[in-house]
């Protein structure tokens, strides 16, 4: 068995560190076109050890780098998703995405920063996704309205194997886990507009209540069914659209008897 397969995560986070620390003073040479983005090289730390370094991802402007960031979390994703959590480092990453080590610190101090990167852009898929579905709703373009948002999500979470693993594992900093906590507001907010445009007007605490819950529902069952490889069980999809058919007329009715005079 070689020494790769054995070592420990504590030892490729310590090796990792030392990444980090040789980086800091490389980076930059590593492409040209990088360095002339770089904001300036790293000054060497008055004591022994890994310079600080903010965990914010550095923003690409250049295409050439811009297509590193793709190829970084593109192999990020394919990591987490094949291989597990513990397997995501910056050696790992660099194998993957074929961008060398020192490069990848240019853009992410940390592993830390590779998985908020992602997971902010997983997030971001699902506003956009609610985003669109208001708005077709809005156009009156959604006849089946939980079969859609249903099939809809289904596909998106299917789409992100490794936000699949950050989630199930729950392997989220404090940012990522407020963001994930303002996306799911979000998600059920634009719910909320499409019941009250449905419903022909304000459903007040009670609508808010009951969107809040049905995102609530929908994703612990998403997650559920979807985790894994392969398709989601379609009679498992089918039992969570009847149940929420069924919690959706009812509140229709209760938004009802609220709105009568």
């Amino acid at each position: 068995m070689t020494t790769e397969t054995t070592e420990t995560t504590e030892t490729r986070e310590t090796r990792e560190t030392t990444d980090a620390a040789e980086a800091a003073g490389t980076a930059e040479a590593t492409d040209a076109t990088d360095t002339a983005e770089a904001t300036g090289k790293a000054e060497a730390p008055e004591t022994p050890g890994p310079p600080r370094r903010s965990r914010q991802a550095r923003q690409p402007r250049q295409a050439r780098s811009r297509a590193r960031v793709e190829a970084i979390l593109a192999a990020a994703d394919r990591i987490l998703a094949g291989e597990g959590y513990e397997a995501l480092t910056m050696r790992r990453i660099a194998e993957e995405s074929g961008a060398p080590v020192g490069s990848i610190y240019q853009f992410y101090a940390d592993k830390g920063a590779v998985v908020d990167a992602l997971g902010r852009r997983y997030l971001e898929a699902f506003e956009r996704t609610i985003d669109e579905l208001v708005e077709r709703a809005l156009a009156d373009e959604l006849p089946d309205l939980v079969g859609t948002m249903v099939d809809v999500y289904a596909g998106l979470f299917r789409s992100q194997p490794g936000g699949m693993t950050l989630w199930a594992g729950r392997h989220l900093s404090p940012e990522l886990a407020r963001a994930d906590e303002a996306s799911n507001a979000l998600v059920a907010d634009g719910l909320r507009r499409i019941v009250e445009h449905l419903t022909g007007g304000p459903g007040g605490e009670r609508a808010r209540r009951a969107t809040r819950m049905v995102v609530w529902a929908a994703n612990a069952v998403l997650h559920e069914v979807c985790k894994g490889e392969g398709e989601p069980d379609p009679e498992t999809v089918a039992e969570l659209k009847r149940m929420l058919d069924l919690y959706w007329a009812d509140l229709r009715a209760r938004l009802a008897e609220t709105a009568r005079p």
